[in-house]
């Protein structure tokens, strides 16, 4: 069993998607020099310094229902979005 504590929850936002911008998600080790990190009682969030701007005043959710379990942003710069869910 790999100790999953040192592990942070990198999210990144990068070009693409059907509305411009996608969010990805990746659990990492090892956060980078730029990288900002937002720790909760709970979870420890990386973000690198490219995406912060496109983040800023995002409220990051980890809902759980009977059919799915998925990360959802609510981020007040997204104009637009997508039926996929990840993309604005």
């Amino acid at each position: 069993n790999k100790d999953t504590s040192k592990f942070h929850l990198r999210i990144s936002v990068s070009g693409g998607g059907c509305a411009g911008f996608q969010y990805h998600f990746s659990l990492d080790e090892s956060p980078q020099e730029d990288d900002r990190i937002f720790k909760t009682e709970e979870v420890s969030v990386i973000v690198d310094a490219a995406s912060l701007p496109f983040l800023e005043g995002s409220l990051i959710d980890y809902v759980e229902d009977l059919s799915s379990a998925n990360f959802v942003v609510k981020n007040p710069k997204a104009v637009s979005g997508c039926g996929c869910g990840s993309s604005f």
